[in-house]
């Protein structure tokens, strides 16, 4: 049987030998995580955008670094993932505002206001995972393995050994129900602020 994390340490490796079809793979395995995860938390796709090639950059300069008796893989890209988007809504926080020649904030109304604050995200996320618990226990755990673990929805089945279509199908009735609790949360929320 093959140890997916020696697998893993090997590809980390490869990545920081400069081995450009490794830097590809981990790319192709994480992308799509990485870019949801930014999605989320940044106002813009194209600020999502750089974040991911900001965090793939971040990977490929630490890979020496990563150790699969500490973690899994994708807990390891998904903890840079975090720490970088922290650090970029801080960026953005403490950026000065454009003024014009007459001192007045330019092309930023409000912008400080857009960004969610390290709390604002805790509670946020907090909140999702709440959510994703009171689904049904399929869907529960296609989302928490593909979205939250890094899964791809064929492993996913061949974990719960389920057939591709019925993983699909939960994972699609999951994330429609978690985004219509989701907005509930939200309209309650509006209602009472």
């Amino acid at each position: 049987m093959i140890d997916p994390n020696r697998e893993d340490w090997e590809l980390m490796q490869a990545v920081s030998d400069g081995d450009e079809a490794a830097a590809a793979t981990l790319y192709d395995r994480f992308g799509g995580l990485v870019f949801r995860s930014a999605r989320q938390v940044l106002p813009t796709r194209a600020e999502a955008e750089d974040a991911v090639q900001e965090v793939f950059v971040r990977l490929w300069r630490t890979a020496e670094r990563y150790d699969p008796a500490r973690a899994k893989l994708v807990t390891w890209v998904m903890l840079i993932t975090r720490r970088h988007l922290i650090d970029r809504l801080r960026r953005r926080r403490v950026r000065p505002l454009d003024l014009s020649l007459e001192g007045e904030p330019v092309g930023r109304e409000g912008a400080a206001s857009e960004v969610p604050g390290r709390l604002e995200l805790e509670e946020r996320h907090n909140l999702v995972l709440a959510r994703i618990q009171e689904l049904p226990v399929l869907q529960r755990e296609v989302i928490e393995r593909a979205y939250l673990q890094g899964f791809t929805l064929r492993e996913v089945a061949e974990q719960l050994d389920a057939p591709l279509g019925t993983v699909k199908s939960a994972l699609s009735r999951g994330l429609a129900r978690l985004r219509d609790r989701m907005a509930d949360d939200h309209r309650v929320r509006g209602e009472l602020g």
